[in-house]
């Protein structure tokens, strides 16, 4: 996988735990998964809660985080969790929807079968993701539908994204000629229209010098 500058990867001596594959980046770039033990091999990876522990009976990944701020990154691995988790539930015939099989650390927790780990609650919130999100586009990928349906809080984070990187081009040659006369006349300040009160009065006074066309 990718270097690990936070010193505290698993690969090392001293460290009692270990689960069944991780997500992430490789050296070249790209975004994948390592498989680290058998599938039908019990993993250290839950610890224990009250109730027991998720290591008797779940399959545990971790996904790599990076310093969840990017976008891309959250996107494609994301992504790529939600094609391992469908492969291992058609590979096990398990249903993600059903009650308790698709779960995180931090839900395992409060089932009383892991210890207390905010992931992946932490993380998948930023990006308007949550584990009912994962469970049914899991579901999606099972049924071999490619379609992901965005959420709400991504939409508006997409498009607010969308209209800074438009509102930083330049724009053609006709359009800053139009922009120029527009603030000549008082319809914009130079870079968005006026207040509505503004645009009507502008209007209004168009209006009676007979300039509308």
């Amino acid at each position: 996988m990718g270097w690990n500058t936070g010193g505290n990867h698993w690969n090392r001596s001293g460290v009692q735990k270990c689960v069944h594959a991780f997500v992430g980046k490789f050296d070249g770039g790209e975004i994948g998964t390592v498989q680290t033990l058998p599938w039908n091999r019990r993993g250290w990876h839950a610890a224990s809660g009250k109730k027991g522990s998720a290591n008797d009976t779940h399959i545990g990944f971790e996904i790599c985080e990076d310093g969840l701020n990017d976008p891309e990154y959250f996107r494609a691995v994301y992504q790529e969790a939600v094609e391992l988790a469908a492969m291992l539930c058609q590979e096990h015939h398990l249903d993600p929807l059903a009650d308790g099989v698709v779960i995180c650390h931090q839900e395992g927790y409060r089932r009383g079968i892991a210890s207390n780990h905010g992931d992946v609650l932490h993380w998948f919130p930023r990006y308007g993701k949550s584990m009912e999100d994962f469970r049914a586009d899991t579901a999606r990928a099972m049924r071999g539908e490619d379609d992901q349906m965005l959420s709400y809080e991504q939409f508006k984070s997409y498009m607010e994204q969308y209209r800074k990187e438009l509102g930083e081009q330049a724009g053609p040659a006709w359009g800053r000629e139009e922009l120029e006369r527009a603030r000549q006349m008082g319809v914009s300040d130079g870079s968005r229209p006026m207040d509505l009160a503004s645009r009507q009065e502008v209007i209004s006074m168009i209006v009676r010098a007979g300039l509308t066309g």
